[in-house]
Parts: C-alpha cells; sequence; structure tokens
C-alpha cells in the first residue's frame, strides 16, 4: 500500500499534514515521501537526490542501463573533476558501485555513505566549492532580504 507524506504550509490555514508526525522522520531528501509498508521507493529517493545536488556536478542522473527498482536504484553522476561513477542508493545508503555510468564492478567494495551529500564530499573538491558558494549566495540573499 502506497502512502505519501506532505507538509503544506498556508497562512490561512496554518501547518497541513496528510500523515502522521512520526512517518515524516522517515523522508530522507525531501518533504515527500513515498513508501511501500516499511520499505522506501528507492526510484523515488533518487530522484530527489539528482535534484537536490544537480547544481553542484558537471552531470547527474538516474541510470537507464541498470533496472531500478523498490529497494536499489542506480546513479550516474559526472563530478566537476571529470570523474564519472555509478552510484548504488539502497536503504543502507549511497556507495560507488562503478567508476563509468552505468556500470557496476563487481568486487568492488566501496563504503556506504548516509547522505549524498557526504558522499559527493568525499569524491569532489568542486562539489564542496560549489556547495559553499551556493551557501553563501543564499546567506547573502538572506541578509539583503533582512535589511
Amino acid at each position: 500500500m502506497s502512502r505519501k507524506c506532505a507538509i503544506e504550509l498556508s497562512p490561512e490555514e496554518g501547518m497541513e499534514v496528510d500523515c502522521k508526525p512520526e512517518d515524516l522522520s522517515k523522508c530522507l531528501y525531501d518533504e515527500h515521501c513515498v513508501e511501500l509498508g516499511e520499505v522506501k521507493d528507492m526510484r523515488l529517493e533518487a530522484e530527489a537526490v539528482v535534484n537536490d545536488v544537480l547544481f553542484a556536478v558537471t552531470e547527474m542522473h538516474i541510470s537507464h542501463n541498470l533496472t531500478s527498482g523498490v529497494d536499489v536504484a542506480y546513479i550516474n553522476v559526472e563530478i566537476r573533476e571529470g570523474n564519472r561513477y555509478c552510484l548504488e542508493l539502497t536503504e543502507a545508503g549511497l556507495r560507488v558501485v562503478g567508476h563509468a555510468f552505468g556500470q557496476v564492478e563487481e568486487g568492488l567494495s566501496t563504503q556506504y555513505h548516509e547522505t549524498v551529500y557526504s558522499l559527493l564530499d568525499s569524491l569532489s573538491p568542486g562539489y564542496r566549492e560549489a556547495f559553499g558558494n551556493a551557501l553563501l549566495q543564499r546567506l547573502e540573499r538572506l541578509k539583503q532580504n533582512g535589511q
């Protein structure tokens, strides 16, 4: 059974929640979380991952060559330094499974990362710089709007 959790804020109605508050903590990357029983749909999680960090990498998309499913999704990413990776997303987290798009290298044993931010931070100084610059720009906008 599929269940969608969402929080909507409106000045007139306040906060609207269409699921239990404890279910909201299960969402990793987005305020929307689709679950099948107790298992997240990794295809939807992968879309959220891509949308979150696309600004800080050269290219990123869900793999067309590898089959993603409810329990696993594969994401291709090219970091700013030009290196390409195939990432595996599961309940355990994200990890590098190949050094080319759509390719899983058997026997490659890499560390799981809880977040895409942590994984990209370990792979790419260019990601760190882009993320830091985006953060600074946002802080500047907040500062300008507050004055």
